[in-house]
């Protein structure tokens, strides 16, 4: 997705829809990050909308203190290129992220896998993803529970986009 084709001003426009980016924490998406990091066995595990240049943080388990990071080193803004899961076992011998700052810097990134947050109407607005400082292996099985719990999180999003709606109608009916 090029960054100012017509296909991503869509789904920029979807992410915009949802008027999720800079909400307040939420228990329930904070309660799938805790769920996710506990499955898998990672210290890290986040909701992530990925933004023009940005990719900002819905949830964060295991992540204190950073909100957000620029749309380009990160790995969630190649996982919403596709509709499967995005997995990078090793991070130091995976073509795809041997550059990337993430790794070769101080957080120290090895291991990530992302299911993206697919709305109905086919926009992927971001990830479900887990990380981990050290390699890991990741089987179909594994990647099949995160794409399951990311259908949970949009479930969660579609909830919240109907009660903002809702609330709207109901103000203009008064």
């Amino acid at each position: 997705m090029i960054a100012d084709s017509p296909l991503e001003s869509k789904r920029l426009e979807a992410v915009r829809r949802y008027a999720i980016l800079d909400t307040p924490p939420d228990g329930v998406f904070d309660r799938i990050t805790a769920l996710a990091a506990d499955l898998f066995d990672v210290p890290i595990a986040l909701v992530t909308i990925v933004d023009h240049d940005r990719i900002w943080f819905k949830s964060r388990y295991g992540l204190e203190g950073v909100e957000e990071i620029p749309r380009d080193p990160g790995l969630c803004a190649s996982a919403i290129l596709q509709d499967a899961p995005y997995v990078v076992e090793s991070a130091r011998k995976d073509p795809r992220t041997l550059a990337n700052p993430l790794v070769s810097g101080s957080m120290g990134l090895q291991f990530y896998a992302a299911a993206p947050l697919k709305t109905g109407d086919g926009h992927r607005l971001g990830t479900l993803c887990i990380i981990d400082r050290e390699p890991r292996v990741f089987s179909p099985r594994q990647a099949n529970f995160l794409e399951r719990l990311s259908h949970i999180v949009i479930d969660e999003m579609e909830l919240r986009l109907s009660a903002i709606r809702a609330i709207r109608e109901a103000k203009e009916d008064v």
